[in-house]
């Protein structure tokens, strides 16, 4: 997740002061893992340096100023850009999951013990979201929606990969 265009995106719809942006933030996209302040003005400060936002104005309070960000054209542009992209379909060929049966098997050790400890990861995560969707609401919904094919996925593989470890294990000793 790219937080800069996402505050970008936040900005285009309106100007927001930065605990506003970390509120949307955290509601929309952080998803248990709050974004901190400290990153949240990082953010907001090279995005002024680089001329995609401005300070409009600032509202004194108890504590520091308030600055209300507004989005530039240039940051308007960047934003425009990155929405019209779509996301690189990345097939993961080389993930910490193969490699670890892959390396079990070089190694003499028990391959189908990792995957039937990593199937019961799965489906404990799966039960996880599966309340989320059930409890949560349409946002929440769609995310575990999301983790939950990619984990079906990865289930898919396992089974694939489990009922071929001894045809693997041949290639990978020799």
């Amino acid at each position: 997740m790219s937080v800069p265009l996402t505050f970008l995106g936040l900005l285009e719809r309106a100007p927001s002061h930065g605990y506003d942006l970390k509120r949307d933030y955290d509601a929309f996209f952080s998803r248990g893992k709050p974004l901190p302040f400290g990153q949240v003005y990082a953010t907001l400060g090279r995005l002024a340096r680089d001329g995609k936002v401005v300070v409009a104005e600032s509202e004194a309070g108890a504590g520091p100023e308030r600055k209300r960000y507004v989005i530039t054209d240039k940051g308007a542009t960047e934003f425009e850009t990155w929405l019209a992209e779509p996301v690189e379909a990345v097939p993961h060929l080389q993930t910490v999951l193969f490699a670890k049966v892959v390396l079990a098997l070089m190694l003499g050790r028990d391959a189908e013990g990792y995957l039937d400890a990593q199937r019961s990861a799965h489906l404990r995560r799966m039960r996880e979201l599966t309340e989320v969707k059930r409890t949560g609401g349409l946002v929440d919904a769609l995310l575990a929606d999301h983790g939950l094919f990619h984990l079906e996925s990865d289930l898919r593989w396992m089974d694939l990969t489990a009922a071929r470890l001894d045809a693997l294990a041949e290639t990978v000793r020799s």
